[in-house]
């Protein structure tokens, strides 16, 4: 199935284009012309909050594992995963917002996620082809209060816009708790291994438009579900300081900056167009990386803004 058409190319570069020199403003004007991510006084997510799996298509017991191993990690301790730097202490990154949000106000709010329940749908329930109705559908088979509940697309599965313009997104839906104002919030991403692998998994995979440098090795030998996480940890990110579409961001709010999307393409230190930035190595396998994970994992992770330096800021 192939969706990266000259048109889908074009609109891709051009709306990325706009986003990086956004986000380039937003580390380097110092005077502030870009107003940098802007608290909207909504909710952020916090709380002791469970984070769903529903897993739609076909997907092999050693890819599921890595994205549970990935949201594992989020809230592993330091005794846990001892080798620095870690996937918890990127998340860390996150309280920034929270402790701004609150102002003089303490403590302030907190976020704890944990992984619950993983929902199999490998029989193509809705078919092949998704809408955004069809996700949110997907999407409330897992709990619908105090949730995060992620859809996870398998390769063989198009939905709409994807490979176009986006490889995943977040929202949220009304519950069907019975408790007046009940909304959960949901993230669906998709597997671009087969279908736009140079918009939604690079660096491990050529870029489809800018610098043509040689594609990194993907951590954990899959490029599709590597590139997952890198788009999963990005939207979560989102998820937690814009879970309902009033919290931080900047731009229009349908097609917001977030906490990772401020960000594009930046892994580490000196990262530029083309170049993720200078990553750690596996010396075994060859894998770029940039945190380590629970049970020996490691990841590329994307940097996250700082709301309280106005920078992107990298692990490594």
């Amino acid at each position: 199935m192939k969706m990266c058409s000259l048109v889908f190319k074009l609109f891709l570069f051009v709306s990325l284009f706009q986003i990086s020199i956004s986000a380039r403003k937003l580390a380097q004007d110092g005077s502030n012309q870009f107003q940098s991510l802007k608290y909207h006084k909504g909710a952020l997510l916090s709380g002791k909050i469970s984070v769903n799996l529903i897993w739609y298509g076909k997907f092999k017991p050693a890819q599921r594992a890595i994205i549970s191993d990935f949201i594992t990690s989020l809230s592993h301790s330091s005794s846990k995963t001892p080798n620095q730097p870690s996937v918890a202490t990127w998340w860390k990154t996150t309280e920034k917002y929270y402790k701004l949000a609150a102002g003089d106000k303490t403590p302030s709010p907190s976020l704890s996620l944990t992984l619950k329940s993983q929902i199999l749908d490998e029989t193509y329930s809705l078919g092949k082809s998704l809408t955004d109705r069809d996700i949110r559908k997907l999407a409330s088979k897992g709990d619908q209060y105090d949730a995060v509940n992620v859809v996870l697309t398998s390769a063989d599965v198009a939905v709409t816009g994807f490979g176009m313009n986006r490889c995943g997104t977040h929202g949220h839906a009304r519950g069907n708790t019975g408790k007046r104002g009940s909304k959960f919030a949901y993230i669906w991403v998709g597997n671009a291994e087969t279908q736009c692998p140079g918009q939604c998994a690079w660096p491990f995979h050529a870029p489809v438009y800018g610098p043509q440098s040689p594609p990194l090795v993907a951590p954990n030998n899959d490029v599709g579900l590597d590139g997952m996480v890198i788009n999963l940890a990005s939207l979560l990110a989102g998820t937690a300081t814009n879970p309902f579409g009033n919290g931080y961001y900047q731009g229009p709010q349908n097609a917001p900056l977030e906490a990772a999307s401020a960000c594009p393409g930046v892994y580490g230190k000196g990262a530029y167009p083309g170049y993720a930035g200078n990553l750690l190595v596996d010396s075994t396998t060859g894998g770029s990386f940039n945190a380590y994970g629970a049970n020996g994992r490691k990841f590329l992770l994307p940097a996250l803004y700082d709301p309280t330096t106005s920078d992107c800021s990298t692990m490594v």
